[in-house]
């Protein structure tokens, strides 16, 4: 048996949104979209809806109800997963504030 030769791993750290590091257009949109997401997803679970009542109550079908549960927001703009927030009970804000950095940004607090 021959040992085989290690390659060093490198390591870089994260600017804390992974589609940035990904280099995705659009990282903050994708990064806010994958939270939306995650959210309704934990609402839906919490609530142990089943995928067709989700939809119904959501006004989509139930393949789009598959993939909103495996992270696939997909086609859904932001404004429409806020919606669906809304319709499973959530208050939405949103807050405009100057940056202290020189270009601004987005973040969501749940």
């Amino acid at each position: 048996m021959s040992a085989r030769a290690r390659t060093p791993v490198r390591a870089q750290k994260s600017t804390g949104n992974v589609f940035a590091d990904l280099g995705l257009p659009h990282p903050e949109r994708e990064l806010l979209r994958a939270k939306l997401t995650l959210e309704i997803y934990r609402l839906i679970r919490e609530r142990g809806l089943t995928q067709v009542e989700a939809g119904k109550l959501l006004s989509i079908r139930q393949p789009h109800v598959s993939a909103l549960m495996r992270n696939r927001s997909g086609s859904f703009s932001v404004e429409r997963l806020m919606e669906f927030l809304v319709a499973l009970g959530q208050d939405v804000e949103i807050t405009v504030r100057p940056s202290r950095r020189r270009h601004g940004g987005v973040s969501l607090v749940i």
